[in-house]
């Protein structure tokens, strides 16, 4: 599961165990960001802090790991390259790889999607009062035109993001049931994200 994390919040929990459920898969790794050719990396947490809540928000679940493999690598990080290195370290089977299902309407634009298509399975996560319905018929043209092979996840709605988490932080609101405890006392005890106010 590829993402920013920044921070790491229940929204992205529940997306990982509803996936693992609901698709059988062996563990979900989640894999934060490098740089990203999307992201202003200004508005990004160093990778450390990002690791570091990561792996404090899924200590208690034994089918969750993190990755550094992003973070590590020299340059801007594509998600081809990263699904070909995990691809890879699996003897060539097929992997899924977790994102948004807002992000199936750009995917066309990603650097060499029929890469990603070739290698993994896209699952889906259908959030934030998205319709599956609109949905289908992007899975069906990213099906035809690359042979994307997309699964949705089904996940309670809770919406939040990282983004709002920030802003509730900088205005001195209660993040209390949106992060893990671990993670907020960590946010709370370095003070992160109080610079940008």
């Amino acid at each position: 599961m590829g993402g920013t994390f920044n921070p790491i919040h229940y929204g992205h929990l529940m997306i990982a165990e509803n996936a693992y459920e609901q698709f059988g898969l062996d563990e979900v790794i989640f894999i934060p960001t490098g740089r990203s050719p999307h992201k202003d990396a200004r508005q990004v947490l160093d990778a450390k802090g990002r690791m570091e809540m990561i792996a404090l928000a899924i200590a208690d679940n034994p089918h969750f790991s993190c990755s550094d493999y992003e973070v590590q690598k020299e340059g801007i990080s594509y998600t081809y390259q990263t699904v070909q290195a995990f691809y890879e370290r699996a003897g060539n089977h097929r992997i899924s790889f977790i994102m948004g299902a807002d992000s199936l309407a750009y995917f066309d634009s990603w650097m060499r999607p029929e890469e990603i298509s070739r290698m993994s399975t896209i699952l889906a996560a259908v959030r934030d009062g998205l319709n599956i319905e609109e949905l289908l018929p992007i899975r069906e043209g990213l099906e035809q035109k690359y042979g994307t092979k997309i699964g949705f996840i089904n996940t309670p709605n809770f919406s939040v993001s990282s983004r709002m988490i920030r802003q509730r932080i900088c205005n001195r609101q209660t993040i209390r049931y949106l992060v893990p405890d671990a993670v907020e006392q960590y946010l709370k005890e370095h003070r992160i994200y109080l610079e940008e106010c």
